[in-house]
């Protein structure tokens, strides 16, 4: 059985990034800003881009996977990378504030590693970005430790064995 804290942290995380759907309005009426690109344009002239992000909760572990529709010209910027990654950074604070704000209390994030980015082409004007970033969620320990896979191997290994002399 999980352990009461771990589902409520998970709980929390899954239903923060529930909150930033598009079209998400916060108690005020207004529409939620989480740090996307797609806040910046306009419902009705139809300029908007799409992105958006979803998270994936792996053992102690939150892979924010992220994903924009960009022009070529954006691709050949030098800060591409960085601007992908800052955009990251405004997606996992937010995720913070609306944590602290669902469940009341705060969760603590660190980035382990660098983002992943791709870019796939659909024509030559516009493009996919894909970047995946893992997070360790801090206070979860992580289960992986639990389960000596080496020892697993071994023992059933040794169940395979004959006991008699004739097979050697």
């Amino acid at each position: 059985m999980a352990d009461k804290n771990v589902v409520e942290i998970l709980r929390g995380l899954q239903q923060a990034a529930h909150n930033a759907h598009d079209g998400a309005l916060d108690d005020e009426g207004k529409p939620v800003k989480v740090g996307l690109r797609r806040e910046e344009g306009s419902y009705l002239s139809g300029n908007r881009l799409m992105d958006g992000f979803n998270i994936k909760l792996q053992d102690n572990k939150m892979v924010l996977n992220y994903q924009s529709e960009i022009l070529m010209k954006e691709i050949h910027d030098k800060k591409f990378e960085d601007d992908i990654g800052a955009t990251i950074e405004e997606v996992v604070k937010w995720l913070k504030k609306e944590y602290k704000k669902v469940t009341g209390e705060s969760v603590s994030l660190k980035m382990k590693g660098k983002p992943v980015i791709r870019v796939e082409s659909t024509s030559r004007i516009r493009s996919w970005v894909t970047a995946q970033c893992v997070y360790e969620i801090k206070g979860l320990k992580s289960g992986a430790e639990k389960h000596n896979v080496d020892k697993a191997i071994k023992d059933w290994l040794s169940q395979g064995k004959s006991k008699s002399e004739g097979f050697k």
